[in-house]
Formats: structure tokens, C-alpha cells, sequence
């Protein structure tokens, strides 16, 4: 009995242990992303030789990944001068026929030449750096998810061998001695790296696009936040202008934007120039959505919350602080006639039979009945929905102490 004491509580020490090694190392990126905050901003019209990324082992790639998070090269910076009118977040993960989609239909935005493009990366391969380098319609910028399981294949963040089956019971855990037996999730379950990766990408892009990215700075826009498997609208900008205005003069209390909805676009040319107002959700607003740095300033206010928060997605997490952590639930001004649209056929849950040939066919079908109602010249109050608070079961997955640690130290030294 005395043995087994003495190693329970070695292991509890070793825990602690990692747990601090982690935050050291963590604190160590966001020093380096940090560290000479008044360096300009590197415009080049490609990569220069020094700043290659290496993908031939995870050494070299993690050293890839921090210099680029240093020295932030914007492409096409000298062919596109001046200060962005719109800056669009673009989280990426490993889909790059979807990411081409995207890419198709940014070039051909209205104004796009104005635009600064985000690309937020947390898997890194030789064929997605160049979809996105071979882009010459406006600025982009690349960064790269400093966490990403990709670059702790056997450690956490990633998958360690010694952490817990997500299925065993504590009671085995314990017994066992994994690593995480202490810290399930709400349901029972422990961590899975795969699941846990786009919550942390998400808090950690939010931080560093708004805090770190030099060519943000002195921006006073929104940004909008997009996804691999997005595709948007040739109007895209002109109705972002026009709600900016509908904001200034007749829903100057709205928290957010959102420029799409989860809804097809067959009834598109009643509704392209109607907007209503409404509590932010997750299920609806999640999509083409619009921030400002002080609604940024807000989520950060709740970091303690966000990060401990047991649910692995970032947008239920969201719509739990919403009336809670943030005491006023965030109110949305929602474009009816959606200007982004959901390609994807597989993602995070649904790994076979993507079919991306198929999503572009789709998409093309939409934008001929699209086409007629694109560009209206003013916009209207269809409906003005109560703002509140909207519960929800959790949906676990978010349970490990590690997680909730990491997750807070990306905003630590703000």
C-alpha cells in the first residue's frame, strides 16, 4: 500500500511537472511572437530563400513555423500598398481542394485587391503553402498554429501513449495510471488531440490576429472569420459596407456582423438586401462572422471561461459566454441572403467520401439563381428578433486540465 502511494504521488508530480515545462515553452513562443513589437511589417511578392519552410522533420518544421509567426513576410505587399479595408481570417486545416474553392471565389470578390487575406494554419504541407503563396489579387499573410498536434506527434498537445483511452472508466484510468486519469470530461471521456485542436487553434488565432499580426495594427475594421470550406459571394464586400452603414445608423448596440447563414440560396434575390437582428447561436451565426477589436476585447475578458469550459467546439463555447461570462448576450446583425456558403461534405466527424468535384458543381448551381439579386443598393430591417441568452448541454470532450492550461496561457501577456 505504501508503494502505491509513493508512486501515485510520483506520478502526480511528474504531471505537474509537464504541465509547467508546457507553460514555460508556451510562454517562450508568445515572448518570441512578441518580443520587438515595433519591427515593420515584411511585404514581399514571395518567399525569400531564408524563410523556406522545411518540412523534412518536426524539428525543422517547428523552427519553420516560429520563424514565419516572427517575421509575418505579407505577399504581394509592395503590388498592394496602403492599409487593408477588410481583413479576412482564414482558418485552414487539411483540405486543400476546399481551400482552392475558397481561394476561387475571393479573386473573384468585388474590390478584393483591397482585402488583407489571413491564412491561419494548423497542419503544414508543401501542397497548401503553395495554393495559398499562388495567390496575386491582394495581400496574404500565413501563421501557424504554434500547438498544432502536427508538431507534438507523441506528446501533448498530440496524442501521448501514455494518456487515457477516451472510453475507460476512472475507476480503470486510475488503476492504470494514465496520465489524465484524474481529469475525464463531463460525460466520462478522456481527451482525444484530434477533437481538441480546433478550439485551441480558434482562441489562439483570435489572440494573435488582433495582439501579434504587425499589419493589423492600427486597423480599426472588422475582421471576418472564415473557414477552408467556405466560399463567398462576389458582393461579399459591398453588403459588408452596407451593413457597416445599417450598423452606424440603426443598430449601433450590434456586437457582431454575420455576412452567412446555414441556409441555401433558393429563395436568395427576396432576401439579398434584408438583415435582422437576434442573440448570437452557434448554429446559425457561425459562419462568415464579423468581429471587432472591442467585442475581441470582451472574449478575452472571459478567457478563464472559454478555456474551462467543457465542450471541444469554440463556437457553443462562444455562445455560452454570451449572457454569462459577457453579461449582455452579444447581439448580431444577420444578413438574410447569405454572401458565404458552406462547401464542406466532410470535416472533423466525417472523414470519407468527400467529394469536393461535387461541392463545386453545387456551387456554381447556386450562384445562377444567386446572380440576379447580387449588389442591392440598400438594405432593410426584415425583423428584430429578442436578444438572450440561449442555454445548452455542453458537449464535452474539454475536460483535461492540460487543455484549460494551455488554452489560458495564449493570452497571458496580453
Amino acid at each position: 500500500m505504501r508503494f502505491r502511494l509513493v508512486k501515485r504521488n510520483l506520478l502526480a508530480l511528474l504531471g505537474v511537472s509537464f504541465i509547467v515545462v508546457t507553460l514555460l515553452f508556451s510562454t517562450r513562443v508568445l515572448v518570441v511572437s512578441e518580443s520587438d513589437t515595433s519591427r515593420p511589417v515584411q511585404e514581399t511578392h514571395g518567399l525569400q530563400s531564408g524563410d523556406k519552410f522545411r518540412f523534412g522533420s518536426v524539428s525543422e518544421l517547428t523552427k519553420s513555423v516560429y520563424n514565419a509567426n516572427y517575421k509575418q513576410c505579407v505577399l504581394n505587399g509592395e503590388k498592394f500598398p496602403g492599409e487593408p479595408l477588410l481583413v479576412l481570417v482564414v482558418q485552414v486545416h487539411n483540405r486543400p481542394e476546399y481551400l482552392r474553392l475558397l481561394i476561387k471565389s475571393l479573386e473573384k470578390a468585388a474590390e478584393v485587391h483591397s482585402f488583407l487575406l489571413i491564412f491561419s494554419h494548423d497542419y503544414f504541407s508543401e501542397e497548401i503553402n503553395a495554393i495559398v503563396q499562388e495567390i496575386t489579387f491582394c495581400k496574404v499573410l500565413q501563421i501557424y498554429f504554434p500547438f498544432s498536434t502536427q508538431l507534438y506527434p507523441s506528446e501533448f498537445p498530440g496524442q501521448d501513449p501514455r494518456d487515457c483511452p477516451r472510453d475507460i472508466s476512472k475507476d480503470e484510468a486510475v488503476k492504470t495510471g494514465c496520465l489524465n486519469a484524474e481529469h475525464p470530461d463531463s460525460y466520462g471521456h478522456y481527451r482525444e488531440a484530434s477533437i481538441t485542436q480546433t478550439k485551441h487553434h480558434w482562441w489562439w488565432k483570435m489572440h494573435f490576429v488582433w495582439e501579434r499580426v504587425q499589419a493589423m495594427q492600427g486597423y480599426s475594421g472588422f475582421a471576418i472569420f472564415l473557414e477552408e470550406d467556405n466560399y463567398i459571394l462576389p458582393d461579399f464586400y459591398h453588403l459588408y459596407k452596407s451593413m457597416i452603414e445599417f450598423k452606424k445608423s440603426s443598430c449601433q448596440d450590434c456586437d457582431m456582423l454575420a455576412l452567412g447563414n446555414h441556409n441555401a440560396l433558393t429563395e436568395f434575390t427576396k432576401l439579398t438586401n434584408k438583415v435582422l437582428t437576434t442573440g448570437w447561436m452557434s448554429t446559425k451565426h457561425n459562419i462568415g462572422m464579423a468581429i471587432s477589436r472591442e467585442v475581441y476585447y470582451k472574449l478575452m475578458g472571459c478567457s478563464d471561461t472559454f478555456c474551462t469550459y467543457d465542450d471541444y467546439n469554440w463556437d457553443w463555447t462562444l455562445q455560452r459566454l454570451s449572457g454569462t461570462c459577457i453579461s449582455k448576450p452579444l447581439k448580431v446583425l444577420v444578413a438574410q441572403g447569405s454572401r458565404v456558403l458552406h462547401t464542406g461534405d466532410c470535416g472533423l466527424h466525417q472523414k470519407e467520401n468527400c467529394r469536393p468535384e461535387w461541392a463545386s458543381q453545387r456551387v456554381e448551381e447556386s450562384l445562377q439563381m444567386a446572380k440576379e439579386g447580387l449588389f442591392p443598393p440598400s438594405l432593410i430591417l426584415s425583423d428584430a428578433e429578442p436578444v438572450e441568452h440561449k442555454a445548452h448541454m455542453k458537449n464535452g470532450g474539454w475536460g483535461d486540465v492540460r487543455d484549460h492550461i494551455l488554452c489560458k496561457n495564449y493570452v497571458k501577456r496580453l
